[in-house]
């Protein structure tokens, strides 16, 4: 019999095969869930952004990528549908637009800043 440690997707499992004569198929045990090593170390995490102020307007990425341009500045007046900030996701630029009309209270990223779709990028008021 030979143990093995199997990760899957972050879950560690422990598994036994035993050996058989040869032409045999080898038999597994059924896995049984260990503890799972810690993941490897990735970036540090973003400091959590400001909240929105009472009434704000979020802009947030609706993909994940890196930030291409900042179009908008703060104080700027926006209207509803007008460019904001400019995202490069899958080697396209794709416009990331006021969801209203408002002026800008905040930039929460920098051009080159790697984001997750959901992740802040904005608040109008």
């Amino acid at each position: 019999m030979k143990n093995y440690t199997i990760t899957v997707n972050g879950v560690a499992y422990s598994v036994t095969v035993e050996e058989t004569a040869a032409g045999a198929a080898p038999v597994a045990a059924a896995p049984a869930p260990v503890a799972a090593a810690p993941a490897p170390a990735a970036a540090a995490p973003k400091a959590a952004a400001p909240a929105a102020p009472a009434g704000g307007i979020e802009v947030a990425a609706q993909v994940p990528g890196k930030v291409f341009k900042i179009v908008a500045s703060v104080g700027q007046s926006l209207g509803a549908g007008d460019t904001v900030i400019i995202l490069e996701s899958m080697k396209m630029e794709i416009p990331v637009v006021a969801p209203e009309a408002g002026t800008v209270a905040s930039i929460n990223v920098a051009t080159g800043d790697a984001v997750e779709s959901g992740d802040l990028l904005a608040t109008l008021n």
